[in-house]
């Protein structure tokens, strides 16, 4: 592989972006469409176009910068320099990979943080969005590095000492290592990381916890407990999600969206998050998740310690460790055509978990005003170009979901 091809396959998957995004900016109207016009205020609808073009503006700036630091790194040799001061402690390959790519991830993140910085205390803090001070975004950060310390480097580990102790089959320990860990995560997450972040409480009696309840006994679902989330801390935007699985399955509501909605709107996204567990989407997203990375493992094997895919990005002594994060940057295009496909399995999972709430809680009429509600809060596009919700939307729009809602009336 040469270094040419390299930087060819990085640089195209940059300018695909950008093409992306610029069709999606030039897919902008000037009025809202006609469905959304009464709810979208001129002014609310012209904010949400500049709020979308800030935002992509930071985008491109952000892909142009890194994507520019990494041929700059492979064309100045970076790469190597890293690699040589990482091996003259002579700690072995694994503590050795620790270090080669703890640097890089540490590098990433302080390079990175500018960017979110601006996004956070710039753009959000002017289309009304922020709550963050600057505490709670140190101290997030701070958390974020911790976990990425503990968890990533403990995994990073594991997988350098698979691919080390195993040989050829090194490949499929691994994608079973990978695929027990994620259970695990998706288990102790709720309990264990999630609450580093924010604070949840059990919703208090009233109407809506009545109604909720009594719609997952009607649905026969069963729930561990419904939670509020102190999103309101840092942001005004509004969600709202399961987590968990098995008997430990709990709900959590945005407080923030339990603010802006009624008692009728919130059992309808609540239905709809039951449709996909009714329909075994988590399942399924879960497994096409499992099969995508025993794909990336299977190619990864190939890749391996060979000089010549390390000499491209200016290594001189094979390793594993480089190997995978080499690996990791040349997937990237299958990565992109990999994901188009998941999205769009995505978004007919959300239309379907629609269909599934509007048939049980039979109010159509509360989840399109819940929909309508949600994308005025957030300042949502609401006309992206299909090449942008091809590339990124795992969520159909809200124009074409009340649109498919009104089609099932």
């Amino acid at each position: 592989m040469s270094q040419y091809f390299l930087l060819s396959l990085i640089l195209i998957q940059w300018l695909f972006k950008l093409v992306i995004e610029g069709a999606n900016l030039l897919n902008l109207q000037e009025n809202p469409p006609e469905l959304l016009a009464q709810d979208f205020p001129h002014s609310t609808y012209q904010q949400s176009q500049n709020y979308l073009k800030a935002n992509t503006f930071l985008d491109i700036l952000h892909s142009t910068f890194f994507c520019l630091l990494l041929c700059g790194l492979i064309l100045l040799g970076a790469f190597n320099l890293l690699d040589e001061f990482a091996r003259h402690f002579k700690y072995g390959e694994i503590l050795t990979g620790l270090i080669f790519l703890g640097s890089l991830t540490a590098g990433y993140l302080i390079l990175d943080l500018p960017f979110r910085i601006y996004r956070t205390f710039v753009i959000e803090e002017k289309y009304g969005f922020n709550r963050t001070n600057p505490q709670t975004f140190s101290i997030d950060f701070a958390k974020q590095i911790f976990l990425a310390a503990i968890l990533g480097g403990s995994v990073l580990a594991c997988i350098l000492w698979i691919f080390e102790a195993t040989g050829n089959l090194a490949g499929l320990y691994c994608w079973i290592f990978l695929a027990v860990f994620q259970v695990i995560l998706i288990y102790f997450a709720p309990t264990w990381i999630m609450p580093l972040f924010n604070k949840f409480t059990p919703l208090a009696e009233g109407a809506l916890k009545q109604a909720i309840e009594s719609y997952a006994k009607q649905q026969h679902f069963t729930l561990q407990g419904i939670f509020t989330m102190d999103g309101s801390k840092r942001s005004t935007k509004s969600n709202a999600f399961f987590t968990g699985f098995g008997k430990h399955r709990r709900v959590v509501l945005f407080d923030t969206l339990i603010a802006n909605h009624t008692v009728e709107e919130l059992v309808a996204v609540f239905a709809h998050e039951i449709g996909h567990y009714k329909k075994k989407h988590i399942f399924k997203l879960f497994v096409l998740s499992l099969l995508n990375t025993g794909l990336m493992l299977f190619l990864l094997t190939w890749f391996i310690g060979n000089p010549a895919f390390l000499q491209a990005f200016g290594l001189h002594t094979p390793s594993i460790y480089a190997s995978l994060l080499f690996f990791i940057i040349l997937y990237a295009p299958v990565s992109t055509l990999l994901s188009i496909g998941m999205n769009m399995l995505s978004r007919r999972f959300e239309y379907e978990a629609d269909t599934y709430a509007v048939l049980t809680y039979h109010q159509p009429g509360t989840m399109i005003s819940a929909l309508k509600k949600l994308a005025l809060k957030n300042l949502s596009n609401l006309t992206p170009h299909p090449w942008k919700v091809a590339y990124s939307y795992s969520h159909p729009t809200v124009l074409q979901r009340i649109v498919a809602i009104q089609k099932i009336q």
